[in-house]
């Protein structure tokens, strides 16, 4: 299910996956089957969202490590002056509201990302990450 006022520009969404208002997914972009991606959410070029992801509202995927508007000569820049990093989120992954994720990740298998975290490194799959930059949550024993 796709609601309203979305962009979707060229990329792929696999079967019964639901994406919210004012989500925008760019061109090389694909999202898994059975996902949720909640409104206001950025998935940009070179990412990868795999099967029973949950993305939260207001989530942010980056895709260039050094953003730029202009060439060091001064020109706009192109497509071809900069490297495109890929970002993948795998299965089951969950991925709190307002996170941003950096390009170039991988965030495992069940992981947890907590809202309003920054990602800026793998996050290991099973693992609970939180704030910024995102680090493990570590749980006191008993």
């Amino acid at each position: 299910v796709v609601h309203p006022f979305t962009n979707l520009y060229g990329c792929r969404i696999g079967d019964h996956s639901r994406v919210g208002t004012f989500v925008e997914i760019q061109r090389g972009a694909v999202v898994g089957a059975n996902c949720k991606i909640q409104s206001h959410t950025f998935i940009c070029d070179g990412v990868t969202i795999e099967d029973e992801v949950f993305v939260g509202h207001g989530v942010m995927f980056i895709n260039d490590k050094v953003p730029r508007a202009t060439t060091a000569d001064g020109p706009l820049q192109q497509e071809s002056d900069w490297t495109l990093l890929t970002t993948i989120v795998e299965r089951g992954a969950a991925i709190g509201s307002g996170a941003v994720i950096l390009g170039g990740v991988t965030i495992g298998a069940g992981a947890l990302v907590g809202a309003g975290a920054v990602v800026t490194h793998d996050v290991v799959s099973g693992q609970t990450v939180a704030g910024n930059p995102a680090r493990a949550l570590v749980r006191a024993s008993r």
